[in-house]
């Protein structure tokens, strides 16, 4: 009888690994999606968007006047910003665009921004 157990349990946790290895390799095939963490936009470079995305969440970047601190979160292709701290200089002819985006969506090689109501409102590529 002991005997009988210990097979069946033999079988149990052989088909049990065989299903994990199974998914494992699903899981590998999927085409992953892309770490948006790095530099986007060109940096340093006065009246033009820039923003770094760092690993540990948080978010810097300047709307090419202004500089913006805040965080971000990434889910699948879909980036969430936290709200933005600014500075409120008065810049002539800066488009202050990147510090109204609360989601961005990885398109290709483009991270695409959105305001709070949907609406698109600016582009950044990566910094290479």
């Amino acid at each position: 009888m002991n005997r009988i157990r210990v097979t069946a349990a033999l079988v149990l946790v052989t088909v049990a690994c065989a299903s994990l290895g199974a998914c494992a390799d699903d899981a590998a095939s999927s085409a992953p999606v892309d770490d948006v963490a790095g530099v986007w936009g060109m940096q340093d470079t006065e009246g033009i968007a820039s923003l770094e995305l760092a690993e540990d969440g948080t978010a810097t970047g300047t709307d090419g006047c202004n500089q913006m601190v805040g965080t971000w979160e990434q889910n699948d292709t879909q980036v969430a910003f936290g709200e933005w701290a600014t500075t409120r200089m008065a810049c002539q002819s800066v488009d202050t665009w990147l510090s109204l985006s609360v989601k961005a969506t990885l398109e290709g090689e483009n991270l695409i921004f959105v305001d709070e109501n949907g609406i698109e409102i600016g582009t950044l590529q990566p910094n290479s």
